[in-house]
């Protein structure tokens, strides 16, 4: 059986209107559909992040990278930690 891949997704769900990609995960609508699909291939979830990498720069690309990472190894992505540790 295959290791799940974690999603991308680091709580940032904003869509820049121009690119039509997620300012947080960099990926569009359509690719957070395919990855909620639970007959999605980890072939396609591998390919998609390769390409959604490619797709950010600068801080968005190191702020994404730090962000899952924290996420792949806590099971939470780091803003989503900081907003929940303002709650208490």
């Amino acid at each position: 059986m295959d290791k799940k891949i974690i999603s991308p997704c680091i709580s940032i769900c904003k869509t820049d209107p121009v690119t039509g990609y997620c300012y947080g995960c960099a990926r569009t609508d359509q690719e957070k559909t395919i990855w909620k699909n639970e007959k999605t291939k980890n072939e396609w979830k591998k390919r998609n992040l390769e390409n959604i990498l490619k797709r950010m720069k600068g801080w968005q690309l190191d702020t994404f990278k730090e962000s899952y990472n924290y996420k792949i190894k806590q099971g939470i992505s780091l803003f989503k930690k900081k907003n929940l540790e303002k709650v208490d």
